[in-house]
This record gives C-alpha cells, sequence and structure tokens, in this order.
C-alpha cells in the first residue's frame, strides 16, 4: 500500500509539474501573440492607408488616363452641344468634377486680340463655354468673338497657348514624339484643375511649327478644343476597406491640425496625387476601437493555442493514466503470481508432507494408507482443478474453444450442483426455484463453471452463520434469467465495476489470501462466450445477487 501510495504520489506530482510549465508556456504564448497582434494592427494601421489612397484615387487616375484624354479624339471638332454631352458623362461617372469650362479655339494665320500671337501662328479662342454641377442639357456661353461682354481669357488658356508655342518651337519635326510627351505638353495640372488641349496631329504640328518659323503663311484654320476642368476634393467618395481598423477617415488640406491631440486616439495621414496635391486623407481611431481590431486578429492565433494547450493537457492526461494503469497492472500481476504460488504451494506442500510421511513409515496400516491416499488424490484434484481453470479461461479469452451444445435439463442441473457444492460444505445451504421451461440447449461444461464458480463465491464470501444461496431460473421473455442470491458480507458500491476484472481482488477479511482474482472475470468471459450478460447488485451486510442472461435455445 506504501508503495501505491508513493507511485501515484509520484506520478501525481509529474503530472502537476507537467501541466504547471504547460499552462505557463500557454499564458506566455497568449501574452506574446497578443503583442504580436497588437503590433500588426499598429503597423497595419499606418501602412493599409496606401491601399485605401489607392481605390480612393482610383476613379481620379481613370479620369486623367483615360477619360480626359477622350478630348483628342474629336481632333478639335468639338461644338458646345457636343461638349455638353461628353462632360454629362463626366460629372455622372466622377463627381469629383465640379465645373468644366470649353475653349472652342483655333490656330490661324490671322492675329487675334483674345491669344497668342507668334510668327504667323496666332491660337485664340472662338467661343468659350461653361458647364456647371449637374447634369445640364444646355451650356452657358461666356465669351465668343462677336459678343464678348468684357469676358478676358484668363491664366488657363494663356499658359496652355504657351505651353503649345513652347513645344512647337521646340519640336524636331523629323522625330515622332511619344504619348507619354504628348500628353505631358499639351495638360496642366494645378491644384483642384486640370487644363487639357487636344494633341494636334503629326501633320498639324508640322505647319504650326512653320507657322512659328515664318515659312508658311496660309488662310487654312486649325481647330483645337481645350477643357479646363474644376476638381473638388471633397467629393471623393473614400472607400474605407479596413472598416474595423479605420474609424473615420476625412479628406482635409494638407495645413489641417487637429486641436484634439489626446493618446486617446490614432492618427496617420496621406497626401493626395495630381490635382488633389493640396489635400490630404486623414486617418483616426480610438484606441478602444482598434482594439476590437486587435482581438478580431488575436482570437484566431488564440485559438490555435488553447487547442495545442488542449492537445497537451489531453496528452498529459493519458500518460498519467497509463503510468497508473501500468502501475496497477503490474501490481495485480504481482499479486497474481503471489496468490498463484501460494495456490500451489498449500496442495504441494501437502503432497509433500504426506510423500514423506509414507516414505520414513516402516508399516502403514490400512486405514493411514486410506488417509494418505484421499490427502493425495484431493490435493492433486486441486491442483488439478486450478490449471484446469486457468487453461478454460485462457481459452475462452482467445476464443480457442467451441460450445459443445446439448439439451440440459435444467432441474437436474441445478440438483446436483446443490448436491455437489452440500457434500462439499455441509453448512451450505442452498434452494432454488425454476419456472417457465424445463429444457434448453447449452454447453453443460461452460454452464457448470459458471454455477460453481458463483456458488463458490457465494460460500467464500458469507459469514459462517449466513452461508446460504438462492438460485433461481426463469424463462422471460424468450430469455433465460438465473439469479444467485446470497446473504453474503456484501460488495462495497465504488468496487463493483472493479469485479469482474482480472486479477482484481477486494481487500477483505476473507480474500486476504487463496485467491487469484480471476473467478469473477472467468464468468464475464464464459457468459459473453455463451452470447450472454452478467450484472450485479449488492448491499453491504446484507447480500449479493448475481443476474445473468442467456438466450433461450430449445
Amino acid at each position: 500500500m506504501l508503495d501505491k501510495k508513493s507511485g501515484y504520489r509520484k506520478n501525481f506530482s509529474l503530472i502537476v509539474t507537467f501541466i504547471v510549465l504547460t499552462s505557463i508556456l500557454f499564458i506566455l504564448s497568449l501574452f506574446l501573440a497578443f503583442s504580436f497582434s497588437k503590433k500588426s494592427i499598429e503597423g497595419a494601421f499606418v501602412s493599409e492607408k496606401v491601399n485605401i489612397l489607392e481605390q480612393t484615387i482610383k476613379p481620379y487616375n481613370d479620369f486623367f488616363q483615360n477619360k480626359m484624354p477622350e478630348v483628342s479624339y474629336y481632333n478639335g471638332f468639338l461644338d458646345s452641344a457636343t461638349a455638353s454631352k461628353f462632360v454629362d458623362t463626366i460629372v455622372l461617372n466622377y463627381p469629383f468634377v465640379s465645373k468644366v469650362t470649353f475653349y472652342d479655339s483655333e490656330v490661324k494665320n490671322i492675329a487675334v486680340k483674345d491669344g497668342m500671337n507668334v510668327g504667323h501662328l496666332s491660337f485664340g479662342p472662338k467661343s468659350i463655354y461653361q458647364f456647371g454641377k449637374g447634369i445640364l442639357k444646355d451650356s452657358i456661353k461666356l465669351f465668343s468673338e462677336t459678343d464678348r461682354r468684357g469676358f478676358k481669357v484668363g491664366d488657363d488658356f494663356n499658359g496652355m497657348a504657351y505651353k503649345l508655342v513652347i513645344f512647337v518651337d521646340q519640336l524636331d519635326t523629323s522625330k515622332v514624339p511619344s504619348q507619354e510627351e504628348l500628353f505631358t505638353n499639351f495638360s496642366v495640372i494645378k491644384s483642384n484643375k486640370i487644363t487639357y488641349l487636344n494633341i494636334p496631329r503629326r501633320e498639324d504640328l508640322k505647319v504650326y511649327k512653320q507657322m512659328i518659323d515664318k515659312r508658311l503663311n496660309t488662310s487654312s484654320v486649325y481647330q483645337q478644343d481645350m477643357l479646363v476642368f474644376q476638381l473638388d476634393a471633397y467629393k471623393l467618395k473614400i472607400l474605407n476597406a479596413r472598416p474595423l481598423l479605420y474609424q473615420n477617415i476625412a479628406v482635409k488640406p494638407l495645413t489641417y491640425d487637429p486641436i484634439d491631440l489626446s493618446d486617446e486616439k490614432m492618427r496617420t495621414e496621406i497626401a493626395l496625387p495630381g490635382a488633389f496635391s493640396d489635400f490630404k486623407l486623414y486617418f483616426t481611431s480610438s484606441k478602444s476601437y482598434i482594439k476590437k481590431e486587435i482581438f478580431f486578429y488575436f482570437l484566431p492565433i488564440a485559438s490555435v493555442l488553447l487547442l495545442v494547450y488542449g492537445v497537451l493537457l489531453l496528452v498529459g492526461f493519458l500518460i498519467f493514466r497509463n503510468l497508473n494503469i501500468n502501475r496497477k497492472m503490474f501490481k495485480l500481476q504481482y499479486d497474481f503470481v503471489n496468490n498463484l504460488t501460494h495456490e500451489f504451494k498449500t496442495p504441494v506442500s501437502v503432497i509433500k508432507i504426506a510423500g514423506n510421511n509414507i516414505k520414513s513409515a516402516q508399516s502403514l496400516t490400512e486405514k493411514e494408507l486410506k488417509l494418505y491416499g484421499r490427502i493425495l488424490d484431493e490435493e492433486a484434484d486441486k491442483l488439478n482443478g486450478l490449471m484446469n481453470k486457468l487453461l478454460a479461461f485462457t481459452q475462452i479469452e482467445n476464443k480457442a474453444i467451441k460450445l459443445n451444445r446439448e439439451e440440459v435439463n435444467i432441474k437436474d442441473f441445478i440438483e446436483s450442483t446443490i448436491e455437489s457444492h452440500t457434500l462439499k460444505h455441509p453448512n451450505f445451504e442452498i434452494t432454488s426455484e425454476i419456472s417457465g421451461f424445463k429444457t434448453f440447449i447449452t454447453d453443460p461444461v461452460l454452464l457448470g463453471s459458471l454455477f460453481d464458480n458463483l456458488a463458490e463465491n457465494a460460500y467464500k464470501y458469507s459469514p459462517p452463520a449466513q452461508k446460504k444461496l438462492h438460485i433461481s431460473a426463469k424463462l422471460i421473455k424468450g430469455v433465460l434469467v438465473f439469479r444467485f442470491a446470497d446473504k453474503g458480507i456484501g460488495i462495497p458500491d465504488n468496487e463493483l465495476n472493479n469485479i469482474f476484472k482480472k486479477f482484481f481482488r477486494i481487500q477483505n477479511q476473507y480474500n486476504q489470501n487463496g485467491s487469484v482474482g480471476l473467478g469473477l472475470a472467468f464468468c464475464k468471459e464464459l457468459v459473453n462466450f455463451m452470447q450472454g450478460e452478467i450484472t450485479v447488485k449488492s448491499k453491504i451486510n446484507k447480500g449479493t445477487e448475481f443476474k445473468i442472461v442467456l438466450p433461450y435455445n430449445n
């Protein structure tokens, strides 16, 4: 018992140490995972703004790179109606375009008042139209050569005219200018404004250069269209692809400086490109809001760690259980060997003594011969019975034998059992009750072993004055039910689940020696082999009842 307790304590200490170390590692892993999640989200708060900027500015890039160059497809032949329709599609698809001014211009050899005159080249507006917010069916005419109404051509036109003259003057007509070079020289990007002049054909550029160099004096007129797009940065649609990360995103001037600078908020910003370069995207989130995203990021990691922790605990529990099972099995096997040795030692010693007495005696009377013969015969029977039980148990457990089915008269069978045990134990009172059937098909040898084991247990574990057993055999609902009820010492409730285990012995005054712990395990294997079921119920100092249910074969 001391070894049992110390082995248990040793195993228990090991598993407690394992659990403590695993728990510390789990808590440390959670802490590191949370720190990693926090740093990752805080890093993402700074880095993800680039993706938000790209998504937000995508319509502007599409307008600048794809839609605006469509002006050149008209080769300068836009009129107010066509320009109005063109602007309608722009305002509809690009809400950040608030106003468009359309310059219906000409390049000719006649000097113009409102425009630029260089050499024989004159560039000036024929008429100017303005398109406001919303989709307008009609344009507002601001200027025409016949109706000036005090309107003056502003810096937008003059700046673009200057770029046109410089570009044409420096143009190498023997080379083909690249599209990027043309696009750069025929557009002007300012804050909230883009000016775009339709790109002339290469042949027209050559004529323009000859006109500037005064090498050509022609009466031809060349059409040029110029549009000035007024942009409103506040009309940009902000696409927040990380709503759990950024609580608020707004367009702010570059010079914007928030009044609230408390540590309760996280802030970052990124400048807008192109015509919106005077503005920035301003990102703010409260720290409590960011914590939600941190936990959202942390929870899957924590779940994996918890799963690993659970697996480790399960492994620890299984190791602990196996250690205890192995320890118990070793103890049971050790007890089994000791008890088996004792079982063999007793009859062997008796045989040895009887043999020595016979050997040393010079002469034996008839009475002594019968006595020693009976002793040798009984002890040999004990050894033979013990070996047969071990052999039968092994054969049944390994399914190495077959049922020898014979018809059994249940009344004769039970009376034979009663007669055998009362002859062996005269103080053993056995009664029986049979109802519902007379014969059935079974293996009489195996059934006899089952009855003998249960009867022997009833006698062995009963006080001297209570050595009683009642055997009942009944046919109930198509099955045979056998009950063995004694008036013995009973079995504790906490041991009921163990009594059918191999090598298990209940520690009591009737079971200190002489038991291998195979009797009830043998009964269990017998009943299972006969395709039946055995159960037990017991009360301390009241008695025990074994119930066996077998199939009825007749």
